[in-house]
């Protein structure tokens, strides 16, 4: 999967051909076109959909920040937590479309909740425009100490050896932690078990405790686990190695070329369809502009374990059309739901 840096032409031109739903994405009514003069006008509200203090408000507090000094207007975060960020994002995707509410939120809402849930109360691909891509949130695959694998050959291999015998968690159901590894348990026969959690925290207390056998984490904290020497890392998801775990290999890297695989999660900026074009385009410079700098870089880092992309529209709108058919296949294959 080519990055979304290095789109070529006929990235482009495949956008414009791709399925019907995808067309539509952030579509805009001929009414709403407009240019940018004079915006903003008023404080911009950016909604989370989760709660405060996580490492998703924390960048999203960042990039408000320098919005505020770049636009010459508050940008007020308004933390609008539930429903695995249903709740805020489906305020955004109602609001005016007008540029000043704005939801800062992760993939999963943005997204894969569209395949989970059969009742969502919005659309992403029609209710909601992309206005840049922020940062990438790669995730690490971690194993118990106990397990014979330092490598995705290794255990590749030690999972066939025990099918039926494994445990798996993740810190919900749906989520890129339980996706992945139960894509992974069908790509090696495995029949292993899945163990879901109410967050990250208590799935890697039993990690660590050897009541389960691997699982999904964010890279910041595997990191943190590996040094300790409490949990081993096999590989990181994404095409490149993350910022955050350098010595780490992907799992593409180690020959797992499965697109679940190849792919990561992120976090995002969108703003409710019917959003002028200029105005889009607009937020997306700025958020570009602020991602530039050194010390947001630095701390974007050290939030999500990744340096900011800052993708705008169009590169956004294709890697986000990439990537719909992979989370679309996995959660049909796995056989998740949420509803």
């Amino acid at each position: 999967m080519p990055s979304a840096s290095t789109i070529r032409r006929r990235d482009l031109i495949g956008l414009a051909i791709a399925t019907p739903a995808i067309g539509l994405l952030g579509a805009r009514p001929a009414h709403a076109q407009g240019g940018a003069a004079g915006f903003p006008s008023k404080p911009i509200q950016l909604v989370v959909p989760f709660p405060a203090g996580g490492a998703t408000d924390g960048a999203a507090r960042l990039i408000a920040d320098r919005l505020r000094q770049q636009l010459g207007q508050p940008v007020l975060v308004d933390n609008k937590p539930g429903a695995s960020g249903i709740l805020g994002t489906d305020f955004v995707a109602k609001a005016p479309a007008d540029g000043h509410t704005l939801v800062f939120s992760l993939s999963t809402s943005l997204l894969i909740n569209q395949f989970l849930y059969k009742k969502l109360p919005y659309q992403p691909q029609k209710d909601l425009a992309l206005v840049s891509h922020v940062v990438n949130a790669p995730i690490a695959l971690l194993v118990h100490p106990s397990l014979p694998a330092a490598n995705a050959e290794e255990l590749a291999k030690y999972i066939r050896a025990n099918k039926g015998k494994l445990s798996y968690g993740s810190w919900g159901v749906g989520s890129a932690g339980h996706l992945s590894l139960a894509e992974m348990s069908k790509k090696f026969d495995a029949d292993m078990t899945h163990v879901a959690y109410k967050g990250e925290a208590p799935m890697l207390q039993d990690l660590v405790g050897g009541q389960i056998q691997m699982a999904f984490a964010s890279t910041l904290q595997a990191k943190t686990f590996a040094e300790a020497g409490k949990l081993r890392i096999v590989g990181v998801t994404g095409e490149k190695r993350s910022g955050a775990l350098p010595a780490s290999p992907t799992l593409a890297e180690q020959g797992w070329k499965d697109d679940i695989f190849r792919i990561t999660g992120w976090a995002a900026m969108a703003a409710p369809a019917g959003t002028p074009k200029a105005v889009v385009d607009k937020l997306a410079d700025e958020v570009r502009k602020a991602c530039e700098q050194p010390e947001v870089r630095a701390r974007m880092l050290a939030l999500l374990g990744s340096e900011p992309t800052a993708y705008g529209p169009e590169q956004f709108a294709a890697l986000y059309a990439r990537e719909l058919p992979v989370w679309q296949r996995v959660v049909k294959d796995t056989g998740a739901t949420l509803d």
